[in-house]
C-alpha cells in the first residue's frame, strides 16, 4: 500500500509571512496616537496573557536550564524581544513604512554572522556573495540619493537596523537553549521576560500610560495578527513544506510590506531604492537557498538560522 502524501502547506508560509508584512498597517498609525515603548508594553502583555496557561511549564523549563542559558534566555526576552520591538516601532516614527520591515530581511545574514561569532562556527568566503550585494542593497534603500548621506536619512534604518541584530542575537541564543527548551517554552518566556524589561523601558523614559479606546482594537491587532497568529502558522506550515519552496513563500513578507506602503501608507519609493529592496530581498532569498540545499552552508550548522522572518 503506498504511503499518504503529506499535504504540502507552502500557502500557510506564504499568508504568515505577508501577515508579518503587514506590520506597517497597524503599527505605523499607532505610533502617531501612542508612545513606541508604550505600544511595546501592550503587544507583550497581550501575547503574556494569552500565553498564561503555559506559564507554569515554562518557569520549570526555565529553572532546569543552566545558569549561562537562563542569561541567554534573558537576553532573549530583554533584547530581542523588549528592546528590538521598541527598536523597530520608533524607526516607523522617523520614515516611511517600507525600509523598517525590508531591512529584517538582513537577520539570517546577521545570524550566521553572530553564529561565527558567539558559537565559534567557521565562516566561509561564499558568505560574502550573499552579504555584499545586500549591504549594497541596503544602502541605496536607506538613502533615495545614494551619493549624498546625511544622519536625519539614516536614523530611520539604523533603528531598524539595530532592531534586526537584536533579533538576530535573539536567534542565536534560542538555539543555544534550544537542546532543552521546545519551541513553545521558549516563546512563552521570550514574552514573559520581554513584558517586565518593556515596562521598565516604558517608566526610565517617563511614557504616558494613557490608551484611548479608539486604540484597544489596533493594539489587540498588532498584537495577535502579525504578532502570535504569524508565529503559529508559519512553524505549522514550515513542518509540511520544502525548505526551497518555504524560502520562496517567504518573499510574500517584502511583498507584503511594500504593497503595504506604497498603496494604503502613502509611501514613495526613488528608483534606486526600489533597486535596493530588490537586492535585498534576492540576496537574502538566495542566501537560504543556499543554506537548506547545498552540501556545505556558509557557516556551519547554520540551516537552523536561516527561514525565520519574524524575527
Amino acid at each position: 500500500m503506498a504511503a499518504p502524501r503529506t499535504r504540502d502547506l507552502t500557502w500557510l508560509v506564504a499568508l504568515s509571512s505577508a501577515l508579518w508584512g503587514s506590520d506597517a498597517l497597524l503599527r505605523k498609525p499607532l505610533t502617531t496616537q501612542l508612545p513606541t515603548p508604550l505600544i511595546v508594553v501592550v503587544e507583550h502583555a497581550v501575547c503574556v496573557v494569552v500565553l498564561s496557561p503555559f506559564l507554569p511549564r515554562a518557569w520549570r523549563g526555565f529553572r532546569g536550564l543552566t545558569g549561562r542559558q537562563r542569561w541567554a534566555m534573558v537576553g532573549v526576552g530583554a533584547g530581542a524581544s523588549a528592546l528590538a520591538t521598541t527598536l523597530f516601532t520608533l524607526a516607523f516614527t522617523r520614515g516611511d513604512a517600507i525600509t523598517p520591515l525590508v531591512l529584517q530581511k538582513l537577520q539570517p545574514l546577521i545570524a550566521i554572522g553572530l553564529a561565527a561569532l558567539l558559537l565559534g562556527e567557521r565562516l566561509h568566503r561564499r558568505y560574502l556573495l550573499f552579504v555584499v550585494p545586500a549591504l549594497a542593497g541596503a544602502w541605496l534603500l536607506t538613502f533615495p540619493d545614494p551619493l549624498h548621506v546625511s544622519l536625519a536619512s539614516a536614523e530611520a534604518a539604523l533603528l531598524a537596523v539595530g532592531a534586526a541584530v537584536l533579533w538576530a542575537a535573539g536567534t542565536v541564543l534560542g538555539r543555544y537553549v534550544a537542546a532543552d527548551l521546545d519551541p513553545t517554552t521558549v516563546t512563552v518566556l521570550r514574552y514573559a521576560i520581554g513584558l517586565p524589561t518593556a515596562v521598565v523601558i516604558a517608566l526610565a523614559t517617563g511614557t504616558s500610560w494613557r490608551i484611548a479606546a479608539g486604540d484597544v482594537p489596533s493594539l489587540l491587532g498588532l498584537a495577535l495578527i502579525p504578532g502570535l497568529l504569524a508565529l503559529l502558522l508559519y512553524y505549522r506550515g514550515l513542518r509540511r513544506t520544502a525548505a526551497a519552496r518555504a524560502t520562496l513563500a517567504e518573499l510574500a513578507f517584502p511583498t507584503t510590506a511594500a504593497l503595504v506602503g506604497v498603496f494604503v501608507l502613502g509611501d514613495r519609493f526613488a528608483p534606486s531604492q526600489w533597486l535596493g529592496v530588490l537586492l535585498v530581498v534576492l540576496a537574502v532569498t538566495a542566501l537560504g537557498v543556499h543554506e537548506r540545499t547545498a552540501p556545505a552552508p556558509a557557516v556551519a550548522g547554520t540551516r537552523l538560522l536561516t527561514g525565520d522572518v519574524s524575527g
